[in-house]
């Protein structure tokens, strides 16, 4: 147990020392005085004085409350960090899933972050050909929904990029893969969560023919020695559409097998969505890790109301026993 102010409980114990260093010596001259006339002191002496020593013990407990008592308990709630790694390449403005691939994501994003509690920091990170921060982790879940609702798409793709970057926001230090593509060493940061809305169309530099996951090994080995785990979305359709690039007619289809290999290399999940309402439940089937922290919980009130309960009952005695409150 902790006191906020223990000088404040020092001085309630040294009255309440005091008071009950009075009710014994006034005891004592009521006992002497009683032998030197020849009366009989009578039974009941303890319980003449249960009045007395309970609002004693009232004032002695007022005095414990006044010094803020509290104690440590060990509560878990989902806690750390959580980056929205959001695809905003030219392939997320196809339309198998109504309105848009990236409409779709954002909705569903929106609501992952709805979803999340006050303890959670959200971070929004938009990657085409590299990662773009559009919003640093916090607990200002405001300030990540209007990241998402500003997202528009455009570019090219980079998925391997993107995890460097919400990485990068997560250590808040730039990450970068080590000489030969080896994994940097970056701390361990098991609380931290990278969830990846994407239709897993990879053409960042190393991507594998057909945008495979051979260009994510590297950088998801990255996240996996730091112990955070990347969750994927697939947002797009298998048998996919076309879209208008820069006056071509491009073919795009979602490509499940690359965000499911970054999924399992970081010990993630990845969770399929081909149209808007599959995406909105998004945000249930995610899980946060669970933290455990030790936080103060004051004990002032449930004191307080022990001190009246021992005032009241002293006051009663004592009126029942002399007629008088004091």
């Amino acid at each position: 147990m902790t006191f906020d102010h223990p000088a404040l409980l020092a001085v309630g114990l040294l009255v309440a020392a005091g008071l009950a260093w009075a009710a014994v010596a006034a005891a004592r001259r009521r006992a002497a005085a009683l032998a030197s006339a020849g009366v009989a002191a009578g039974g009941g002496g303890r319980a003449r004085y249960a009045g007395t020593w309970l609002t004693i013990a009232g004032i002695a407990a007022l005095g414990v409350a006044g010094a803020g008592p509290s104690v440590t308990v060990p509560v878990s709630h989902a806690n750390g960090t959580v980056i929205l790694a959001m695809d905003v390449s030219g392939s997320m403005s196809a339309t198998d899933v109504p309105p848009s691939r990236l409409s779709a994501a954002k909705s569903a994003a929106l609501a992952f972050i709805n979803a999340q509690p006050d303890s959670v920091e959200i971070g929004v990170v938009a990657f085409e050909q590299g990662g773009l921060e559009a919003d640093v982790p916090s607990t200002d879940h405001a300030s990540a929904l209007a990241a998402v609702g500003r997202l528009g798409a455009g570019g090219g793709t980079s998925l391997g990029s993107a995890i460097l970057a919400a990485l990068s926001a997560i250590t808040h230090r730039t990450v970068t893969l080590g000489p030969n593509g080896s994994a940097p060493d970056i701390g361990y940061w098991p609380s931290a969560t990278i969830v990846m809305f994407s239709d897993g169309q990879d053409g960042g530099a190393g991507a594998g023919a057909g945008g495979s996951a051979a260009g994510t090994d590297a950088d998801a080995a990255v996240a996996e020695k730091a112990g955070v785990h990347v969750d994927t979305v697939g947002v797009g359709t298998a048998a996919g559409t076309t879209v208008d690039a820069d006056g071509y007619h491009l073919f795009t289809a979602l490509d499940e097998d690359t965000l499911k290999s970054i999924a399992q290399a970081t010990g993630g999940a990845y969770h399929p969505a081909s149209n808007a309402s599959e995406l909105d439940g998004i945000a249930s089937s995610i899980n946060l890790r669970l933290t455990v922290t030790n936080q103060p919980l004051p004990l002032a009130g449930a004191v307080i109301a022990l001190a009246l309960l021992l005032l009241a009952a002293g006051a009663v005695l004592t009126v029942t026993r002399t007629g008088r409150v004091v």
